[in-house]
């Protein structure tokens, strides 16, 4: 009986540790923090997001205790992650634009028309969530607008809800497409940042495909296609090739 006691006694405490609430984790990786354990704080936000627990803050501390400890490759991926999550929070940009100075690779991007820049920056305004509540309120406004429209009396206020109407309902299927691509961001997922110290990418997914330039850790990537143990990838400067998957983690 004593041993089943013991049992219990020595059982129960990593039990409860456990099941330590991601809020309780939370506040022990930012107290380690502070006190620039910065890899015990590692540790509780990995925990946090092995979980199935997703958000900018979560990805953005992480990311600054990863840069605080030296790894800037995993400081650099989870400001990505950060910044599909919350695209127009200026602090991400910032620490991501501090962290990115330490990359080898340069890219020069491609210039794109003003029109394309311009429908990234309207995009990249608000988050998924965002622009979804404000497709419903314009969707809500409509529906409003058109019981106005149908039981008035009055020509002029029938005339105003109308056009009203029609500008709350084109406002709605516009913000609900810019929900809709925010949402796409983040699922399809389709960008990686280079882990290995240096890679050299081929012209096709084979050892002896011709090589033809080397990219360095840190760099961000778009993943086009795959094969087998390969990943087609594509630069900024819209050059593209082959590398092993081995050497890449997706955003």
């Amino acid at each position: 009986m004593k041993k089943i006691v013991a049992l219990i006694l020595f059982v129960v405490p990593f039990f409860l540790a456990a099941q330590e609430t991601n809020e309780q984790l939370w506040d022990k990786a930012n107290a380690y923090f502070t006190t620039e354990e910065y890899e015990q704080a590692i540790s509780l936000y990995e925990t946090i997001a092995a979980k199935g627990e997703e958000s900018a803050k979560l990805y953005f501390n992480l990311g600054n205790a990863y840069y605080k400890s030296g790894d800037v490759n995993n400081a650099i991926l989870n400001y990505e992650r950060a910044k599909v999550l919350a695209p127009q929070d200026e602090d991400i940009d910032f620490n991501l634009k501090i962290a990115n100075q330490f990359v080898v690779t340069k890219i020069e991007e491609l210039p794109q028309p003003f029109f394309l820049r311009w429908r990234t920056s309207v995009i990249n305004k608000y988050p998924a969530d965002t622009w979804a509540y404000i497709s419903i309120g314009a969707f809500i406004l409509f529906l409003l607008l058109l019981g106005l429209f149908i039981f008035s009396r009055v020509v002029s206020i029938k005339r105003i809800s109308f056009w009203l109407g029609i500008l709350a309902v084109v406002f709605s299927g516009f913000t609900f497409s810019m929900a809709a691509q925010q949402k796409g961001k983040i699922n399809k997922r389709n960008h990686a940042i280079v882990f290995c110290p240096r890679v050299t990418v081929k012209s096709s997914p084979t050892e002896t495909g011709t090589d033809l330039f080397l990219i360095y850790e840190g760099l961000k990537i778009e993943v086009t296609d795959s094969l087998n143990t390969w990943k087609e990838i594509k630069l900024a400067d819209g050059n593209k090739g082959w590398l092993p998957d081995s050497c890449i983690v997706k955003i």
